[in-house]
């Protein structure tokens, strides 16, 4: 691509694009293009005058510039999100503009009668849908509206009635694009990260290959833990399925021989063979849509509470415009009172603010499924923390390999990376990496592996059983021993490592070190997360209770449970919420599934399993970055969001008492309270699409 720099400084470029005109979708391949180089903090892509403005840390100024040379939009598609931001930014500009410029151009130019009857020809979708309530026997703020509108008429202020109908639909289109630009930000959150997924050739050999290579036709493997990347057929095995994002349904199905699957669920239990109905599945994005659009129940009790409200001061609003006119008789009392509409303000500005926290958390990486978790974020007094790729760094490494038997070092690592390869671990990852680097070579030559969940690897090499995994599993549930002359130097492995026990044929033949370091920040996120109003900080992990106590005192929780099973997290989460606790969990495993669906608040790091994402509740992508900054700025977003809803209750039912006080004692005309309302409306939703947090 053809481009020259307008002007550069130190860390920031304004380069030009040269093309003849930018689409919204070539802008967003551009800026997502951009974004994904290394050094490049941010990006802003305008369309209109196809000027790039990019800022960067480091000396990568020419990679950047090279980058840039060699880009082109037909060789970058799958960089394009399913919904252009930039094309709900300009349908929401265009759509307000033009219904102000309308407003503007009637009040200014269009004669009296004429005007009046615009006014009537729009009054009668209003007057309809409040009919329409009315039939299903339901006094709604349709209802309320509609009189409001032809009350104005009857009395000839065809003013009154426009500007009511003005502000209605000022008020629609705000709710609109704040929902469709939270539904787009969540798609592309939760968008199918697969990268890569294990294919059976003629042969009958497992091949690890590019998830984007997979074809109709091809044979796919998934095994405990891991995403479906396609739509397609079982061939072979047995599974329990989560298709919660698709159906909604927290129950996981179970899939065999014949069963349809579906790209983006989640295998939790089993292993399946899948011939593959297409490539890398998309269809995902239209079940995220329905999840958002159809799970009322993911409301926030905030949202409820302001929609059951509103609809219950309508009544009283009927009520009062009556009473006034029987002690009165004045119409235009009553009518004053009639302009001042609680609902419209209560439906409208709610429901905006907890839309544009979830969209503000999507700018710092988080998706938030449903607005009641950013409520119980705010509530919650207890949070629970899985430490491995959570507490711990996401990518550990193996530190040491000590043999325990004959076999020597590289050998035992082999074995293990042969069994490890399988199954999406942060661990399991570091022990395939070591044996990668170390160039050896582990062929497969066991037979199937059996993953169990929390515990380990279990498989057959060479007529010999072969296990993996957690001292609970080796020692307990395998009933592995280990040599006489060997016991002391197993007391003597270093706690500050986590361990992971080799076994062949029930005896220890190796403990591998994991250099699991602590991530920088943590301990200042959690002393953050007390700060803000956490009471208890818990660690629970399936590490020994030696490892488990040095980890426990460097990040500064208040206790720690070491060597727990899955059922144990969720346990001791059912527990705490039984005696009145709210609860945040946070994990990244397979192990944390069931903790997760517990918790009133289930939170997943991004780069971890993908049934920990799938159950979860929020997402936060952590890959980036060295501390847990975003757990913390969750919690300062739903507190903020939580005082901002309880603000906004307090002025809308103030200020529009107020305004029923003028009405009642004849300071306020109908005009003036309809004008005063609308526009307070307006300002709190204004208010409410505001960022919660400071920009640094």
């Amino acid at each position: 691509m053809r481009c020259r720099i307008l002007h550069e400084s130190k860390g920031r470029m304004r380069v030009q694009l040269v093309q003849y005109r930018m689409t919204f979708e070539e802008a967003d391949i551009l800026d997502n293009y951009l974004s994904g180089l290394s050094g490049v903090k941010s990006v802003k892509v305008h369309e209109r005058t196809k000027v790039a403005i990019i800022e960067f840390s480091g000396d990568v100024r020419d990679d950047i510039i090279d980058a840039l040379s060699n880009f082109d939009y037909e060789s970058n598609q799958e960089l394009l999100t399913t919904i252009a931001d930039r094309q709900l930014q300009y349908e929401f500009e265009n759509k307000l503009c033009l219904h102000v410029g309308r407003r503007v151009f009637s009040k200014l130019f269009i004669p009296m009668p004429l005007a009046a009857g615009i006014t009537v020809i729009k009054s009668i979708p209003f007057i309809v849908k409040g009919l329409k309530s009315l039939i299903h026997g339901k006094l709604e703020v349709s209802v309320l509206d509609a009189t409001s509108i032809t009350v104005s008429m009857l009395r000839g202020d065809f003013s009154t009635a426009g500007s009511i109908m003005f502000m209605l639909g000022v008020g629609e289109i705000m709710e609109d694009w704040t929902h469709r630009k939270s539904i787009s930000d969540l798609a592309k959150a939760m968008a199918l990260n697969v990268e890569k997924v294990w294919t059976r050739a003629e042969d009958g050999t497992e091949l690890l290959v590019d998830a984007s290579t997979i074809n109709a036709g091809d044979i796919v493997i998934v095994r405990t833990g891991n995403v479906i990347a396609v739509d397609g057929k079982v061939i072979s095995g047995e599974a329990h399925v989560s298709q919660a994002s698709m159906t909604g349904e927290s129950m996981p199905v179970r899939k065999y021989e014949g069963s349809l699957v579906y790209a983006g669920t989640v295998v939790e239990e089993g292993e399946i063979v899948i011939e593959a109905e297409g490539s890398l599945g998309n269809s995902k994005y239209d079940r995220i849509i329905t999840m958002i659009e159809d799970s009322e129940k993911l409301k926030s009790s905030t949202e409820d509470k302001a929609s059951k409200l509103a609809d219950r001061l309508v009544p009283y609003t009927f009520g009062a415009t009556a009473l006034q006119y029987l002690i009165t008789r004045d119409i235009t009392r009553a009518t004053s009172i009639l302009m001042v509409d609680f609902c419209c303000a209560l439906k409208l500005s709610i429901p905006i603010a907890v839309l544009s926290a979830m969209r503000e958390a999507g700018e710092y990486r988080m998706t938030v499924k449903g607005g009641k978790f950013l409520e119980a974020v705010a509530e919650a007094d207890t949070i629970v923390f899985d430490k491995t790729g959570t507490l711990t760094e996401a990518v550990p490494k193996v530190h040491k390999v000590v043999p325990f038997s004959d076999i020597n070092e590289d050998e035992c690592l082999r074995i293990a990376a042969c069994l490890e390869e399988h199954y999406p671990h942060s661990i399991a990852n570091a022990v395939v990496k070591e044996a990668m680097v170390k160039g050896l070579d582990h062929e497969e030559k066991h037979s199937k592996v059996e993953y169990i969940v929390a515990h380990g690897i279990a498989s057959t090499l060479d007529g010999q059983k072969v296990c993996i995994g957690s001292h609970h599993f080796i020692f307990e549930d395998e009933g592995c021993t280990i040599d006489e002359d060997k016991k002391q130097a197993f007391e003597d492995l270093p706690n500050e490592y986590s361990h992971l026990y080799l076994a062949i044929d029930k005896k220890l033949v190796a403990v591998i070190l994991i250099d699991d370091p602590i991530k920088p920040g943590v301990a200042k996120a959690i002393k953050q997360l007390k700060a803000l109003g956490i009471k208890n900080a818990v660690m629970m992990t399936g590490d020994n209770e030696r490892t488990a106590r040095v980890i426990a005192a460097k990040v500064g929780v208040d206790s720690y449970y070491s060597e727990v099973l899955p059922e144990d997290k969720a346990n001791f989460i059912k527990e705490e919420r039984s005696k009145g606790h709210k609860v945040i969990m946070v994990g990244d495993g397979v192990n944390d599934s069931p903790a997760l669906s517990e918790a009133d608040a289930g939170i997943a790091i991004n780069s971890g399993a993908a049934i920990a994402r799938e159950v979860a509740d929020i997402m936060i992508g952590s890959d980036e970055l060295d501390e847990l900054d975003e757990l913390v700025k969750l919690r300062e977003i739903s507190m903020k969001l939580m005082k901002r809803i309880k603000l906004s209750y307090r002025q809308i039912l103030g200020f529009n008492s107020f305004l029923i006080g003028m009405g009642m004692f004849g300071m306020f005309t109908p005009t003036t309270t309809a004008l005063l309302h609308n526009s307070s409306t307006l300002a709190i939703s204004l208010r409410n699409m505001t960022d919660l947090l400071e920009k640094k």
